[in-house]
């Protein structure tokens, strides 16, 4: 590329417009040009950036747009469109959702260096789940018509337009203190979450633990998950580790059985459950499945869901060694990831109406991400990405 001249352009800040005569270059052959300056400071013209940017970004990865402008005249004096925010959040969220991709893909990466997360802790905790974001029906944006006539309304979401998130919590298990007796709260936490597949949001956890220097040579993982397959099957690339069962996944299929079998609500029913609740937590797995190999229902639906319930705590028998466990500090829950869901996800992205591209999901994510592992100062060492990019 050569120089080719310099033209006055602007962009908006925080502190009003700002102009300048960045030098421009040109290639002669495809004619693409390029501002230095204008790259080194995350500028385009006639946009918002700096500062400014990173705020309204900040306003949008908490409530929607519509709502984010109006807290930005509200709390900043700046008078911008919904539009405006919504470039905004999608430019920065970009370049934070390609610098986690990148973290990942480079600790996945076998040439990484191991011995860069230190020595590692004794323990840690990683708990694994899913759930479903409604995404958007149209293959193309809706536009008003030039009459201003409103488009007409979406179709119906149906099953086929929801799509998995999936969620991780990385956590040490003595940053659990009790707040209440029998009700524990956590001091701090790292989320990860992510629209991909499951192979995906592991290599975010191993990415994370290997940034927070948690994974040693002989640190225990303990995954917790509510028995889905696909965590099973990935919590093998830990070789020290323990799986546990989320203990109240397991008390859901007892009760289901006992409403069946003694009739819900049932004072006969509440006092079984209890009963198998308490052996489970004392480690007599084996008993209970040896007394519910006992039981004779007489209804056939009870006798299938009996059937079930001793098949699902056989195969997971060794998930469900509740008293070691709460012995050693790990829990016995997935509250830590339910609770995830709820303030990633839900909070945000599953308010009313609400239906995502998966390009819009995964940039806003990426953003509330950084916003609730207290490192948005992370943005400021990250260049906006332009949308045409």
């Amino acid at each position: 590329m050569k120089y080719h001249d310099r033209r006055e352009v602007s962009w908006i800040t925080l502190y009003g417009k700002v102009k300048a005569e960045p030098s421009r270059y040109r290639c002669r052959r495809c004619s693409k040009e390029r501002r230095p300056l204008l790259e080194v400071l995350g500028a385009e013209p006639g946009r918002i950036s700096g500062s400014l940017a990173r705020l309204l970004a900040l306003l949008a990865a908490v409530a929607p747009y519509q709502l984010a402008a109006q807290l930005a005249w509200l709390l900043l004096g700046v008078k911008v469109s919904h539009k405006g925010v919504w470039s905004a959040t999608q430019r920065l969220g970009e370049a934070a959702a390609r610098y986690s991709e990148q973290m990942s893909a480079y600790h996945s990466d076998s040439r990484s260096d191991p011995g860069e997360a230190g020595k590692g802790e004794t323990a840690v905790v990683l708990a694994v789940d899913a759930c479903s974001l409604g995404m958007q029906v149209r293959t193309t944006r809706r536009r008003r018509k030039s009459n201003g006539e409103v488009p007409p309304e979406l179709p119906a979401v149906e099953d086929g337009h929801f799509r998995d998130v999936k969620t991780g919590v990385i956590l040490l298990p003595n940053e659990r203190v009790e707040t209440s007796p029998g009700r524990r709260s956590l001091v701090k936490r790292f989320l990860v979450s992510c629209l991909g597949n499951a192979d995906e949001i592991f290599n975010h956890l191993w990415a994370g633990l290997q940034e927070l220097g948690l994974l040693g040579s002989q640190t225990v993982v303990v995954i917790v998950g509510d028995g889905a397959e696909w965590i099973w099957n990935r919590a093998t690339m830990f070789q020290r580790r323990c799986e546990i069962l989320d203990f109240w996944h397991v008390m859901e299929h007892a009760w289901a059985f006992a409403h069946l079998c003694y009739g819900e609500g049932s004072a006969k029913a509440d006092r079984w459950a209890h009963q198998i609740a308490a052996d489970l937590r004392a480690g007599k797995v084996r008993d209970v499945i040896a007394r519910l190999k006992r039981m004779r229902p007489k209804s056939a639906p009870a006798r299938a869901s009996l059937e079930a319930l001793i098949r699902y705590y056989s195969e997971n028998a060794s998930r469900m060694q509740y008293d070691e466990y709460i012995r050693l500090g790990y829990g016995i829950g997935s509250g830590a990831v339910e609770s995830a869901h709820k303030q990633v996800i839900h909070a945000r992205f599953r308010q009313a109406g609400m239906r995502w591209s998966e390009t819009g999901a995964r940039r806003l994510l990426a953003l509330r991400l950084l916003l609730l592992n207290d490192n948005w100062a992370l943005l400021d060492q990250l260049r906006m990405v332009s949308l045409t990019a």
